[in-house]
């Protein structure tokens, strides 16, 4: 299958400790500004909550996001129907992006004849990762999330 070597499980986990750690931080110092109980360092505190609560939806959001696209992509597997081809690799291992380029118009043309299908918007999202464009891979992706479900 044409798998960008960018994200590795333990570098996702890995930041998502350190996010978690980040997290505990932040509320620890939330906690101290509002302790102080003047007006300055409990608005200041409740604000450091507010950073720490939204760091956190947005770790599990993409984590959650992480997590069906890989059970969907496994499925594909299974199914026989992930994207095999073979393209050049730079000396760091990623897909030359030339090659991937060239992979695209097959996949996008796949995704035209038949929208509904959720595999080939996997198919094309996995050929945007390749190609370096992570915006358009995320949301083929999302559709194929979407798709998938209904």
């Amino acid at each position: 299958m044409l798998k960008s070597a960018r994200s590795p499980f333990w570098v996702a986990a890995l930041m998502a400790v350190l996010l978690v750690l980040y997290i505990v931080l932040v509320g620890q110092r939330a906690v101290a500004f509002i302790a102080t109980g003047i007006p300055i360092g409990i608005g200041i505190g409740v604000a450091l909550f507010v950073v720490a609560a939204i760091g956190a939806v947005l770790l599990v959001l993409e984590l959650r996001f992480g997590f069906r696209i890989t059970r969907l992509g496994a499925r594909l597997e299974r199914e026989g129907g992930a994207p095999d081809d073979v393209v050049d690799v730079r000396p760091s291992g990623r897909p030359a992006r030339d090659a991937a380029d060239d992979l695209f118009p097959r996949y996008k043309e796949a995704v035209e004849q038949d929208p509904a299908d959720w595999r080939g918007w996997y198919r094309l999202g996995v050929v945007y990762d390749a190609a370096g464009d992570r915006k358009r891979a995320r949301a083929a992706m999302r559709e194929a999330l979407t798709r998938a479900r209904g």
